[in-house]
């Protein structure tokens, strides 16, 4: 049996997983940077996962967030692992990765929220990406994006421009000094995931009863419905009773931000009903190779050898 090394490239973390027959060896690394080129860093964590392992893997499956069309070139990063044991490589978008995962080959949508957001729904034939376009185009209801919002409603605070709030704490414990913490921020080389950061402190703060909080809570939630709404509608399942939506990523550990976004969902009049996610991203990775040719993804997977 072919070794597989699968991966599930995140903003904020990489997890990879090496499997052959009955072993497998699974590790959390650090997050992709999207602001550098994706697919030496993509090369690097399979190098160091093929070493890490010790498992001789010649299929290598990835599913890696803020992939373009242009970087999405299996063969490059197959010539990257030349010196290595890959010989098949799989690359997609981490959405259709998070999708395979969450919902397998059924028809729905899939938000991911962690650091960014993206939503892929699937149809009978259609696909449709909602957001996912960054932090400085889009990403509504992500980790920065509502990280960004606690970080301005506390500026807002201490300008005397907005309400008082006890996110505020949660800002002042990182950086004491309020007025130099712009200057701080802007100078740290991962400050993307420093913002993102904050958004667990927006969904404590909004259970422990922060109207400020639970405003970014709530508007986050409706952020990320609407993309789910949209994708359905693309993909003319808003109508179709089977289709399903699965929610994944940090973001929706809050509790809070879980219910707003399920009663946004219901108040949209969409058929699809939320169910639990059966799998994560790189249990999605795994599967790329053994999708049918037929289905709608088939055509947003790059591949080579």
């Amino acid at each position: 049996m072919s070794g597989v090394l699968a991966l599930d490239a995140g903003q904020t973390s990489m997890k990879v997983r090496v499997s052959e027959g009955t072993t497998v060896f699974e590790e959390d690394l650090p997050g992709i940077r999207t602001s550098e080129p994706l697919l030496p860093q993509v090369a690097d964590v399979a190098r160091t996962a093929l070493a890490l392992s010790g498992i001789h893997a010649d299929v290598l499956s990835a599913g890696v967030s803020g992939l373009t069309e242009r970087e999405a070139d299996a063969d490059a990063l197959a010539q990257l692992l030349g010196d290595t044991s890959i010989r098949r490589v799989l690359l997609a978008h981490d959405s259709t990765t998070a999708f395979l995962g969450a919902l397998g080959d059924r028809r729905g949508a899939v938000v991911a929220a962690g650091t960014g957001v993206v939503t892929l729904a699937v149809g009978h034939t259609d696909v449709a990406r909602v957001d996912g376009w960054g932090h400085t185009m889009g990403d509504a209801g992500s980790g920065f994006w509502i990280g960004r919002e606690v970080l301005a409603a506390v500026m807002r605070a201490y300008d005397g421009r907005g309400a008082e709030t006890s996110l505020t704490n949660a800002v002042t414990a990182v950086w004491p000094s309020l007025p130099d913490a712009y200057i701080t921020l802007q100078a740290e080389r991962d400050w993307v995931r420093r913002v993102a950061s904050f958004a667990r402190a927006a969904g404590e703060h909004a259970e422990a009863g922060d109207a400020v909080a639970g405003s970014i809570i709530e508007r986050a939630a409706r952020e990320l419905a609407t993309s789910v709404t949209t994708g359905l509608r693309r993909v003319g399942a808003d109508d179709d009773p089977a289709a399903r939506v699965c929610t994944v990523g940090g973001v929706f550990r809050s509790p809070l931000l879980r219910a707003a976004f399920a009663a946004e969902l219901t108040a949209s009049g969409v058929a699809a009903s939320l169910e639990p996610s059966h799998g994560d991203g790189v249990d999605g990775a795994s599967t790329l190779a053994l999708l049918s040719p037929a289905h709608p993804f088939a055509r947003q997977i790059a591949t080579s050898g």
